[in-house]
Order: C-alpha cells, then sequence, then structure tokens
C-alpha cells in the first residue's frame, strides 16, 4: 500500500470517527467537549410510549397509576377504555410536599423532580368529557394502602418519583394490584433515570421483564395466579 492510499485511508478514518463521535454526543445532549446549556430531564411519555399506554386501556376496566404528572396517561386512558372502566391515578399535591420520605442513596435530582411534578393543580383531564372516569388521588405513594386494589388492576403504570427506594416501593405495590392475566409497566428505563435502572435490573433476576423496543417502557405480565396473594 502506497504512503498516498495510506494517508486517504486515515482520513477516511478519521472522518467516520468524527462523524460517530457527533451522532453520539448528539444522543447524549452533549457538543463534543462539553454539555449542551439546557439540560435534558427525565419524564413525560413519548408518542410510541403514549401510543402504546391508550392501545392498552382497550380493553381495562381498572387502570391504575403511580405519578399523575399532568395527567396525561389518566386522560389517554379515560378515552380509550371501555364503558364503566375506571383510572385511579396517584400524586403529591403541592401542600403535601413534606410527606416526601427520601432516604440515603436516593437521587436527589430525582426527588426534585418528583417535587416539581407535584406542583400540578389542573391536569389535562380536567373539566374534559372523561374526567368522571378519572379518580384522583393524592398522598405519597409509601404510604398509599394498596389493600383495596390487590389482585385487581388490568394495568398498573409505575412512573411515579424515580428515585430508587420509591421505584422499589411502588413496584412491589404494583405487583400485588395486578390481576392474573394483567400488565405492570415502568416508564424511563434508562441510565438517565438511574433509580428506575437499578430497580428494574435487580427486579429482573426474579421476574421475567421485558424492555419494548424504541422506548424506555418495561413490561411484565402476571401469568402466576397465585402472584397476588404472594408478593
Amino acid at each position: 500500500m502506497t504512503w498516498l492510499a495510506i494517508l486517504i485511508l486515515a482520513v477516511l478514518l478519521a472522518i467516520a470517527t468524527r462523524e460517530w463521535l457527533v451522532l453520539r454526543a448528539r444522543q447524549r445532549q452533549r457538543g463534543l467537549l462539553r454539555r449542551w446549556p439546557i439540560r435534558k430531564i427525565p419524564g413525560g411519555t413519548s408518542d410510541t410510549e403514549a401510543w402504546i399506554l391508550a392501545v392498552l386501556a382497550k380493553d381495562a376496566r381498572r387502570l391504575f397509576e403511580f405519578g399523575t404528572c399532568t395527567g396525561k396517561t389518566a386522560y389517554l386512558w379515560a378515552r380509550n377504555q371501555p364503558a364503566g372502566g375506571t383510572v385511579i391515578t396517584l400524586t403529591l399535591a403541592p401542600h403535601q410536599l413534606d410527606t416526601y420520605q427520601s432516604v440515603s442513596g436516593d437521587d436527589r435530582t430525582a426527588e426534585a423532580y418528583a417535587r416539581q411534578e407535584s406542583q400540578v393543580t389542573r391536569f389535562l383531564y380536567t373539566g374534559t368529557e372523561v374526567e368522571d372516569r378519572v379518580v384522583q388521588l393524592y398522598g405519597d405513594s409509601k404510604r398509599f394502602d394498596e389493600t383495596p386494589y390487590v389482585g385487581s388492576c388490568d394495568v398498573v403504570f409505575v412512573d411515579g418519583s424515580h428515585a430508587y427506594s420509591y421505584v422499589v416501593s411502588d413496584t412491589e405495590k404494583a405487583l400485588r394490584m395486578v390481576r392474573p392475566g394483567g400488565l405492570v409497566l415502568w416508564h424511563d428505563y434508562s441510565t438517565d433515570c438511574p433509580g428506575v435502572f437499578r430497580a428494574l435490573n435487580r427486579l429482573t433476576r426474579r421476574l421475567p421483564l421485558v424492555h419494548i423496543r424504541g422506548t424506555t417502557l418495561v413490561a411484565y405480565r402476571n401469568n402466576n395466579a397465585a402472584t397476588a396473594r404472594n408478593q
């Protein structure tokens, strides 16, 4: 190989490497040398995720959500579920922020986002024709008593605080609440949300979880009739 061919190959390799670095930087919201000035935050379902959640409501009469946020999921569920169905959604009210139970090792960024999302007082379903299908609950999810819902929910969506201790607590309650044959879903399975990422990676050691391609959703179907009694 001549020196000219080697030089051309080196230039092509350098260009390809730079393009790859630029692509990776864009995916991670970074420049080649520093982060973008506007930071990326977790939260909010994508169009694909919202479509999946809406479709799941088609045959679901009781749906439960940890983490109301803007009420987007509650609204989509109420619009798409069968007549007579109910959506139950849980969030902290603005005056309840002091009840948030942070523990050592939790991600403080996740706590800050949870507090921020709990400032919403008017939800997307408020004032719509499906508002009467939505049961809005207020309170800290760690103190929430799931007993009335055990083994009765068609779909449970875990999307509250992304702090590790909250993901674990909400998950254990969700697994008791889901009916045999029902689904539990988690949002924001990503390294950007270390509490969710860590909790689900540990959970998959004992349950057959699936990560839905092209989304940050993870799902589990309760195929064990005894699960609701034994969790």
